[in-house]
């Protein structure tokens, strides 16, 4: 069994995805030969060098599941991208590029965090190959942390606002691009978040059926894709609460 999720968007100040996600690799990620983790695994990330107290918990527990024997692979998405090899090797997992091909059930399926599917959002996309440039990388790393956290904090209100600003195809996929991508690396199935917009669309491509299976955000529940010998199964979950202190009886 394999387990694919994506947009968890970690921080402190949502406790109950935290508490999902140790839930799940407590239990279920247990049980699996592999969980991929298909970018914006957190909300924030501005560099290995500079992890909160409550990251490095996290990265804890990714080692804890990694030492157990399910093989981790994290893939960078548009809120993580400075995640880099230390915190890899010291969480146990393998950073996977975007896109990546990669062999599920017997078959090729293309893995991918799912904004460059959003081509015609051209303004995201210009600033997208800006901030993944090498060098802005290698600029970006060397900044004062406290510089990081505010131009962190920037991009994000920006996004945010631009986000509610553009229509809503925009923001989402372009319908031709996916075949086009689909058809360049050789596969019939293609799972990515992003979006925030979980379903399974059936596509055709050429005289093939294919597929595209779309991720959704950990917001008022999880969502997760597993892959077993019944084949490819997207589903929600609900997130168990938090546990409440009986008061004593007066």
């Amino acid at each position: 069994m394999i387990l694919l999720i994506s947009d968890l968007h970690l921080q402190e100040e949502r406790p109950d995805i935290t508490r999902a996600f140790l839930d799940l690799i407590a239990g279920r990620a247990r049980d699996a030969q592999a969980l991929y983790i298909l970018g914006d695994f957190f909300e924030v990330w501005i560099g290995d060098d500079a992890m909160s107290p409550f990251q490095r918990s996290i990265c804890q527990a990714l080692r804890e599941l990694s030492d157990s024997g399910t093989q981790i692979f994290l893939m960078h998405g548009n809120r993580d991208f400075m995640i880099g090899r230390a915190f890899c090797k010291a969480a146990g997992c393998t950073l996977l590029p975007d896109p990546s091909v990669v062999q599920l059930n017997g078959e090729p399926v293309l893995l991918m965090h799912g904004d460059s599917l959003c081509t015609r959002d051209e303004g995201y996309i210009r600033m997208r190959r800006y901030l993944r440039n090498p060098l802005t990388l290698f600029v970006l790393r060397n900044l004062p942390k406290s510089t990081r956290h505010k131009l962190a904090r920037k991009l994000r209100n920006e996004s945010r606002s631009q986000t509610r600003m553009k229509a809503n195809d925009i923001v989402d996929v372009t319908p031709e691009e996916v075949p086009e991508v689909m058809q360049q690396f050789g596969v019939r199935t293609l799972i990515h978040g992003h979006t925030h917009r979980p379903a399974i669309h059936k596509l055709q491509i050429g005289d093939q059926a294919a597929r595209r299976i779309v991720l959704g955000d950990w917001d008022k529940q999880g969502w997760a894709v597993q892959v077993d010998e019944q084949g490819f199964q997207l589903g929600a979950f609900d997130f168990v609460p938090e546990p409440q202190l009986a008061l004593p009886n007066s």
